[in-house]
């Protein structure tokens, strides 16, 4: 007696191979047969002409509180995710210590609001735990944030580390990963790993490769510097002897459309001389981030009390608008960046409205608007920008070595990717002939479970985790816009996560049946 029988799909196996027809018997929370499968099972579901493959990864997830204050994770299983990859950008939850937690909140505030989760933790370990006392519905894995390393040992200053501070790090980092954390990540253009040379990054990741685990980098640069921040990354990838994932591959401002080519170029070549890079990407346009991140490195030195402090003296404030008309500024399109994250009663009109139209009704230039948003929401605004173009988002998109990710915020008026980057790929850009429909559930599937080292999941074959998604390949498609971001995709039928139904008909049954992968376990 089989728990669960899928009779009569079409099986999309996760490896790229070509769809066949036929059944997936479950039983225990992991796949026993498939193929034509004899037997009877306490339920059956008739999926003739839906598409039968692994549950998706989400390689990008910021979902590393709501997953403990919100563990239904409806946004994301119900696009056919089961398991997210936590600890982005450097910026992890752990470890912490109990003097950082109050001024990491806050700081990270534009990320995962302020549930009311707790805390509890101090180590990766006891976060895991927490992740795992919530139940949640999808599977979990974690990075280590650089940031945190970085925090513990050298708080928020702007400057490298000495010879003991660095092997502090690297010991902190092989006690997570012992742990369970599946590798480190950093994000180069967040305070504090801003801060940091390329040498730091490469002795730190000599830990993780002698650990097993994978690099996953938010770059430099994604736009004027594209290329060179692709070499610096290949660069530790091949001295660390590390395995490298880039975060959001992109070719980010209209200056820069086009250099997809190139970078690609730049990622084959490292590729050819044994550096084992790959990267995800979100199927859009826009990007969305923290707002105060369009603010100059140094302003983020000391955390998020000296920042505010800073953009309160009438210098600094100065010098900052005479550092954004600087050549090579990083000054935004204006009119192309929405606000999406506005709390306070002076500003909450405003949320959705572009920074140029902000500016407009406020009497001021777009910088001064910044600032003072920044200072009235205390650093928890998170913006949308439209910096990309759609053929280079195709370019990557139809390369082998990259996977699919929501880089989800899911605050205020998120980006239409937390619901629906996963149904976009399928439905949208399969049909529009971007890729094989084969080529898109891999990219899903059995390639960042290879990345990330998540043994037993990525594949429909007897012996694997069965955490699978059943979907319409005719009607699949993401409803949520940049108007209306919280609305659900249409075509995803049923989600299975480790044996268990929890998305039956379109609809989350309420169970929650996730687990915490635990690297080395």
């Amino acid at each position: 007696m089989y728990d669960i029988l899928l009779k009569g799909g079409k099986i999309v196996d996760g490896t790229g191979n070509p769809w066949f027809r036929g059944d997936v018997a479950i039983r225990g929370g992991v796949i026993v047969g498939v193929s034509w499968v004899a037997g009877e099972a306490e339920t059956v579901l008739d999926v003739e002409g839906l598409v039968v493959a692994p549950g998706f990864i989400d390689t990008h997830s910021h979902s590393d509180l709501l997953l403990i204050s919100e563990p239904l994770a409806e946004a994301k299983v119900l696009q056919g995710v089961t398991t997210e990859v936590v600890g982005q950008d450097g910026l992890g939850e752990a470890p912490i210590a109990a003097s950082h937690v109050e001024q990491w909140r806050r700081y990270l505030s534009g990320l995962n609001g302020d549930p009311d989760v707790g805390w509890s933790w101090g180590s990766l370990g006891e976060y895991l735990d927490a992740l795992s006392e919530a139940r949640p519905s999808v599977n979990v894995a974690a990075l280590i944030g650089h940031g945190n390393l970085r925090l513990a040992v050298m708080g928020m200053d702007d400057r490298g580390p000495s010879g003991s501070e660095l092997e502090a790090m690297r010991l902190l980092l092989a006690r997570s990963m012992a742990e369970g954390a599946i590798g480190l990540s950093t994000g180069l253009i967040y305070a504090p790993c801003i801060y940091s040379e390329t040498r730091e990054l490469a002795e730190l990741c000599k830990t993780v490769s002698a650990l097993g685990g994978v690099f996953v980098v938010h770059m430099r640069d994604e736009g004027d510097r594209l290329i060179e921040s692709i070499g610096e990354v290949a660069h530790i990838g091949c001295e660390a002897r590390v395995p490298v994932h880039i975060s959001h591959f992109k070719a980010s401002g209209e200056a820069n459309w086009g250099k997809s080519a190139d970078a690609l170029r730049r990622l084959h070549e490292a590729r050819r001389e044994g550096v084992q890079v790959s990267f995800d990407q979100y199927p859009y346009t826009a990007g969305s981030t923290f707002l105060s991140s369009l603010l100059p490195p140094w302003v983020h030195a000391g955390g998020v009390d000296s920042l505010l402090q800073r953009l309160k003296d009438p210098e600094v404030r100065l010098r900052i608008k005479e550092e954004s008309r600087k050549p090579g500024s990083r000054s935004p399109r204006w009119d192309l960046l929405l606000c999406t994250n506005l709390k306070t009663e002076a500003n909450a009109m405003f949320e959705g409205m572009s920074m140029k139209d902000i500016a407009e009704a406020r009497g001021q230039s777009p910088v001064e608007a910044l600032m003072d948003i920044v200072l009235k929401e205390s650093n928890a605004t998170t913006m949308i920008s439209f910096t990309m173009s759609e053929d280079d988002v195709k370019r990557f998109m139809a390369d082998p070595h990259g996977t699919v990710c929501t880089d989800g915020i899911l605050l205020g008026k998120p980006h239409p990717r937390a619901y629906g980057a996963f149904p976009r790929v399928l439905g949208h850009y399969v049909r529009q002939g971007v890729l094989r429909l084969e080529d898109a559930v891999r990219k899903m599937t059995s390639l960042p479970a290879q990345i990330m080292g998540l043994e037993e999941r990525g594949v429909v074959r007897p012996g694997f985790k069965a955490d699978i998604t059943v979907f319409s390949p005719d009607t699949i498609r993401d409803t949520a816009t940049y108007a209306d971001p919280r609305r659900r995709p249409d075509g995803i039928r049923h989600v299975i996560v480790n044996g268990e139904l929890t998305v039956r008909d379109s609809e989350h049954t309420g169970v929650r049946a996730g687990q915490v992968h635990r690297h080395g376990r």
